[in-house]
């Protein structure tokens, strides 16, 4: 039995006036997705439990089968695994992006999707003025890095997602709490470091936003403790991702780790290329996970048009071929699903259920409709905690 789970990430949405009163999943054009669903069965679960930041770990963790309120410590540690740092006692890793603040506005979380490089060497630049034995910077992907903190305390800190404040002061978003005045400092002085940056200098006459600052948000404690993926489901299992996150919680999981050329975690990815490697890995393991991150990030700038495009884009190079060589290789299920909705006309992530759709073997349609959010309201296949789809997904004879 072979397995696929493919998680376009914040694809769920809300009607949008733009698209006359329609969803981006009701506008884009996806005939492999919605063959999923007509074949199969369509249902709508919680991956956010009552009273948690609908966040993607806590989403992908309920996705993955482990339930958030039981193993979540914190995105920093998660993250911070991904580039083979294990949180030690002592530690607090912080999620730490470089983002474009403007007369004291929030103008780009993602300060204009800064490339790998460029973003790598503003670290390098941080470490240089800012490191020491008790503070490092650690280049992740993009605009998304970590700060660590060793030996100074604990933190108590309220941080706000750099993604929920575009167009609002930052004045009143800054870091509240226990230990906030160390994190202030460093926003502070990383500001004066990166103004005069070169690469900053080069965006500007490019007509790019700079990383004018960092913005760490998503602290957290030690490494969680979980359970190995295969010790609990008894399937070997890869991942792929372009996101430190998802590859974190790999790496913590003992799930292999594919590294995709071209994968970049925006609009642009290679989704050719993801379709290609998940297929590949279909032949090496029980089960592939793959994370596709551009819906979220469209969710995220209010931009129905390229939601629509990266939903299509998924559909024709990722569910299409997969599905493909699954149904070529006998017994098999596959499971299309977002970790959570981050609607365009909020531009920022909500705790709704999401809609999911499985076929495959011993898995019977009891109705054939399209996938999408209002269809999804009216199936009969309702899962109230997000952590117990994966057991569904694996074991049920859904006839």
């Amino acid at each position: 039995m072979k397995y696929c789970i493919i998680v376009p990430d914040g694809a769920a949405d809300r009607p949008c006036n733009e698209l006359d009163g329609r969803t981006p999943l009701q506008a884009a054009r996806i005939p492999n997705i919605d063959e999923i669903a007509r074949i199969g069965r369509l249902g709508l679960v919680h991956t956010i439990p009552n009273g948690m930041y609908p966040g993607s770990d806590v989403a992908n963790l309920s996705v993955l089968g482990y339930n958030p309120e039981d193993y979540y410590t914190g995105r920093g540690p998660i993250e911070a695994a991904s580039m083979g740092v294990d949180i030690m006692p002592g530690q607090v890793a912080f999620r730490c992006n470089f983002v474009t603040v403007a007369d004291g506005l929030m103008i780009d979380h993602s300060a204009g999707h800064i490339t790998n490089k460029e973003s790598a060497a503003l670290v390098e630049s941080l470490n240089e003025n800012l490191g020491s034995e008790q503070i490092r910077f650690l280049p992740g992907v993009s605009y998304r890095n970590i700060l660590l903190f060793t030996g100074v305390g604990e933190f108590e800190v309220e941080c706000a997602p750099a993604h929920d404040i575009l167009g609002e002061p930052i004045e009143k978003h800054m870091p509240k709490g226990k230990g906030a005045d160390r994190l202030q400092f460093l926003m502070e002085r990383s500001t004066e470091i990166l103004g005069d940056h070169d690469i900053n200098r080069v965006r500007l006459d490019l007509d790019q936003n700079p990383a004018t600052t960092i913005w760490p948000f998503w602290g957290g404690g030690p490494l969680p403790d979980i359970p190995d993926f295969q010790k609990r489901y008894g399937k070997t299992a890869a991942l792929i991702s372009a996101v430190d996150l998802l590859n974190g919680l790999a790496k913590i999981l003992g799930m292999t780790r594919i590294n995709v050329p071209g994968a970049t975690g925006f609009i642009d990815t290679d989704y050719e290329a993801k379709g290609r490697y998940a297929c590949d890995a279909l032949r090496e393991h029980d089960l592939v996970f793959v994370h596709i991150e551009a819906p979220d990030e469209a969710g995220h700038s209010g931009d129905a048009v390229d939601k629509i495009k990266a939903l299509e884009q998924i559909d024709e190079h990722i569910v299409g071929p997969v599905h493909d060589v699954l149904k070529a290789t006998g017994d098999y299920r596959i499971l299309v699903l977002p970790d959570h909705p981050t609607p365009v006309e909020l531009k920022t992530h909500t705790s709704d259920p999401v809609l999911f759709a499985m076929c495959g073997t011993r898995v019977v349609s009891l109705r054939e409709v399209e996938f999408n959010e209002e269809n999804a309201e009216t199936a009969d296949l309702k899962i109230e905690r997000g952590h117990d789809l994966m057991e569904y997904f694996l074991t049920s004879n859904l006839q």
